[in-house]
């Protein structure tokens, strides 16, 4: 620490620190515009502006207080004659060469320029002369350019580069005419750009600004801090609300994002107000859904609950949750599936993305969740990112990946595609999809063989490490690489960049989790961090990445066939002694099915009453064709969602339900963390929270229980849920918290396993390379395998309905190598004809060199050419998730 004077006050501060800390700490006021403020650990000088002068004793010039670092016994004067006037000067200096359009311009009341205008009573600059006249670049979808309003600040150029990590911009030319510009003064949208709008959210003045579908001033919005519903890294964010209407988001300082967004997260908002929105309930009448009211809508759905469990039983019934909705709704749709069904028939999407997480490391460690935090990553050693595109679906997290990349980590990518990652790895392999475990056990092999496994770790944490001994031998480097089309020597040099790290972090998601042998995948890469000791440390850890905003937090509460809150097993009697106690009710003790048999029994007329959450198997499940024909089959199927979806038009009821702006709960992100969601706009028309919804349900079938608030429901959660037992609505106004968080006064855990494995002893559990459920032949000659893009989300429900993005992928596509192309005589652009031995499709041909031969790739987002028309249902024996990343198609050009 070093003590220093600020405007005569003492005060004590780390050694490094910049004169700005100083003052900060001291409470004096030093104006900054071109100092980047994202995160405390995320700061950073471009000390361009001088605006933040100071003086300092001693010292014949003024000081740059954001990039003067601070001497013990430094004074230091932050307000005099002289400072104010240097100020002034650079202020007017700034003006001289910047429109003034302030009347008009969106970021009046919010401009910093503006602000030091005032503060220091500038109506216009004593310095005239020439000014740059720079075209208007409104190419993006998402945000306008303007750089005749550019201050040369550099925050969104060092964003970009340092903390996005696009290096879509920099600063171009010289002296009078320097701008910051895509390259060769390209428009913007013909550069590396992603949107990610951070560049936006920088920018102290008018240069970068968000187009608006509504125009609105700083001073007419209001802002609500709320959590993303997109995917599962859980960005903070607010919704910046005019006349009950979300008009902008703006990245928030959370946790997981660090002042950071993705291009949906800032932009793709609008399909809360679409018109399209479901405004009332609606029912099957003469064959076609019509207008209801709620009472109507409630009392069908009673009357067909008292006919179905009189002509059936409980087991007719199932239910299936959703991975967008609040914890605390899907708390309660399990809780009506169990307690009004009488049966364990509930499931969601996480049975299709990481089921087989779930069972594999819950055997492996005792807890099939991400054992470490997403910011550790920016302190590790080396990263292996393995069935996981992570800068296009977890765009935040694949940012701070290539942050650490910066820091002097390691990069390693085993992918089926060249991601964007793989092109500043330090050892990228382009593995045959399907081929995860025979990857894992060979760098396994080539550790032991070396003697780089951590001897200590394993005798002291692990048990099983014979029986891994033994399986692991057969898998020699040279089979291996022919198993996988590697080569030896690289995966040779994967294995030893790992197991040589201080602390070595895994990344995964369901290019490992969606096989047939997805559960032997996840206990592989466990074998993999356990040979080497790097689980219950910090930076380090098995970290699956949640592909949607709350899946982690409906499993957590109970949204499976065989779980109850708290991953408490429907088999274990003391657990259902808990639980009719704590709910007053006899529960079924049998697990129930999962979606893919719930599908299959509803197909043959066992379950004849479909309650569905906001989930779409019409486009999220395999073999389409069979999932259509099953849901027309079911006898009677509710729908609860924000659109009429593709799943919703075949229902026999449609309840219309709030988007997350619209009401009040808690999600739960990938890493474990619990974060508030609230309310921020009124639904639409009739329509209400999902928890409202249940409620009232529940009552309608017998259950006459009652909550007034969200934060009672919550409450409920942690009295059943070990994890959740000390976490509160109270607690979530002031922190967000990871569980376990056992009790009111425990901080919640930031990594996993430290001292001892949920489990006891971390076990060893090997397993033996299996080929896919289906190969090319003769009829259907190439691998598909399917994913997500950047620009939009699932089943495209909501991404679907933003015009940007829309602008940008409007239809579905398939990936072709140059090579595959040529022979079978397809250009870029080409309509082509995809089959499979369970359907048919239409789509566009992009032609890549991202994609190896016979392989193709497709995006599973879009209705017309829906990949799930093609793709396989075979199951994982254990974790009974479907084998939607590899499938035998033939491909044919369609007339042009």
């Amino acid at each position: 620490m070093v003590n220093v004077k600020v405007d005569g006050r003492g005060v004590d501060v780390p050694n490094g620190s910049s004169i700005l800390d100083a003052t900060r700490k001291a409470g004096a006021n030093v104006p900054t515009l071109c100092y980047l403020e994202l995160h405390e650990k995320m700061t950073g000088s471009n000390s361009s502006c001088r605006v933040c002068v100071v003086e300092v004793a001693g010292r014949k010039n003024l000081a740059a207080a954001c990039s003067t670092p601070v001497t013990d016994g430094m004074d230091i004067t932050t307000d005099n004659e002289r400072v104010v006037a240097a100020r002034k000067t650079m202020v007017e200096l700034l003006l001289s060469d910047h429109e003034q359009d302030c009347l008009i311009c969106g970021k009046a009341g919010n401009c910093k320029l503006q602000d030091l205008c005032f503060e220091y009573d500038i109506k216009e600059s004593r310095y005239g002369g020439m000014m740059n006249s720079f075209p208007l670049d409104e190419s993006n979808e998402f945000y306008t350019r303007n750089m005749n309003k550019c201050v040369k600040c550099r925050c969104c150029v060092t964003t970009c580069s340092a903390y996005q990590c696009s290096e879509a911009i920099d600063f171009a030319g010289r002296g009078f005419g320097v701008r910051v510009a895509a390259p060769f003064d390209e428009e913007i949208r013909n550069s590396v750009c992603v949107s990610c709008g951070n560049c936006v959210s920088v920018c102290p003045v008018g240069a970068l600004q968000a187009k608006s579908r509504v125009k609105f001033r700083t001073w007419e919005v209001t802002k609500t801090k709320t959590t993303c519903s997109y995917c599962g890294v859980g960005c903070e964010m607010d919704l910046l609300v005019k006349d009950n209407r979300v008009v902008g988001v703006e990245p928030s300082n959370g946790p997981a994002n660090s002042s950071l967004l993705c291009v949906k997260g800032r932009f793709s908002y609008n399909f809360i107000h679409h018109p399209a929105r479901l405004k009332t309930p609606l029912i099957r009448k003469n064959g076609a859904l019509v207008e209801a009211s709620w009472d109507e809508a409630y009392e069908l759905i009673a009357e067909r609950f008292r006919a179905t469990m009189a002509a059936s039983g409980p087991d007719a019934f199932a239910g299936l949750a959703s991975a967008r909705v609040t914890n605390e709704e899907n708390y309660l749709f399990q809780k009506m599936v169990r307690t009004v069904f009488g049966t364990n028939n509930v499931d969601h999407c996480a049975r299709l993305c990481h089921a087989s997480t779930v069972s594999g490391l819950a055997t492996t460690l005792g807890s099939g969740a991400m054992t470490n935090s997403i910011d550790e990553v920016l302190r590790s050693n080396v990263i292996f990112v393995t069935g996981s595109n992570t800068t296009e679906t977890h765009p935040v997290i694949g940012a701070k990946i290539r942050q650490a990349r910066l820091n002097g980590a390691k990069l390693i990518v085993a992918e089926p595609r060249k991601i964007d990652l793989a092109a500043t790895a330090d050892l990228f392999l382009q593995i045959t999809p399907g081929t995860n475990v025979a990857l894992f056990n060979g760098m396994m092999h080539v550790i032991l063989e070396e003697g780089l496994q951590d001897q200590d770790f394993i005798a002291e944490r692990t048990e099983g490490f014979a029986e891994l001994r033994d399986v692991i031998t057969k898998y020699r480097p040279d089979v291996v690489a022919e198993i996988c089309s590697i080569g030896v020597e690289d995966l040779k040099k994967a294995a030893r960049l790992y197991a040589q790290a201080g602390k070595a972090a895994i990344f995964y998601s369901m290019g490992v989790t969606q096989h047939s042998t997805g559960t032997d995948g996840v206990m592989a890469i466990s074998n993999l961090a356990l040979l080497c000791g790097n689980i219950g440390t910090e930076s380090a850890g098995v970290n699956p990445l949640r592909g949607q905003n709350n899946v982690q937090g409906a499993c957590d509460v109970g949204c499976l066939p065989g779980d109850l809150p708290g991953y408490q097993k429907v088999a274990d009697p003391q657990v259902i002694e808990k639980f009719e106690t704590a709910w007053g009710v006899k529960l079924p003790n049998r697990p129930g099915l999962t979606i893919t048999e719930i599908i299959d029994k509803a197909g043959k007329g066992e379950i004849t009453f479909l309650y569905v959450m906001g989930e779409n198997p019409m486009i999220s499940d395999p073999d389409l064709n069979h999932v259509e024909e099953a849901l027309k089959n079911t006898g009677f199927l509710i729908v609860q969602d924000i659109f009429l979806t593709e799943t919703a038009q075949l229902a026999d009821v449609v309840l219309p339900a709030a988007s997350f702006a619209e009401k009040d709960g808690t999600f739960t992100n990938t890493e474990r963390r619990v974060q508030r969601v609230r309310k921020a706009v009124s639904a639409p028309g009739k329509a209400k929270a999902d928890w409202q919804i249940l409620m009232e349900v529940m009552n309608r079938l017998g259950r006459p229980k009652t909550y007034q608030s969200v934060a009672s429901i919550l409450d409920e959660i942690a009295q059943v849920t070990p994890q959740y037992g000390g976490i509160s609505f109270d607690r979530l106004e002031k922190e967000t918290l990871q569980w376990p968080c056992p009790s009111i006064d425990h901080p919640g855990t930031k990594y996993l396993h430290m001292d001892a494995f949920t489990r006891g002893k971390g076990l060893f559990k090997p397993a033996e390379y299996r080929a896919s459920a289906e190969l090319p032949d003769s009829n259907y000659p190439f691998l598909l395998t399917t994913g997500r893009i950047l620009y939009h989300y699932h089943t495209n429900t909501m991404t679907g309905k933003e015009e940007g993005l829309m602008n940008l992928h409007p239809h579905s596509f398939i990936e072709i190598s140059p090579v595959t192309a040529k022979r079978l005589h397809i250009e870029d652009g080409d309509r082509v004809t995809v089959t499979s031995r369970r359907g048919e499709l239409t789509s566009t041909a992009r032609v890549t060199g991202k994609i190896e031969d016979n392989v193709v790739f497709m995006p599973f987002h879009f209705a017309d050419g829906a990949a799930n028309l093609l793709t396989n249902s075979a199951l994982d024996p254990i974790a009974k998730i479907p084998e939607l990343k590899v499938c035998a198609v033939n491909i044919t050009r369609s007339v042009r």
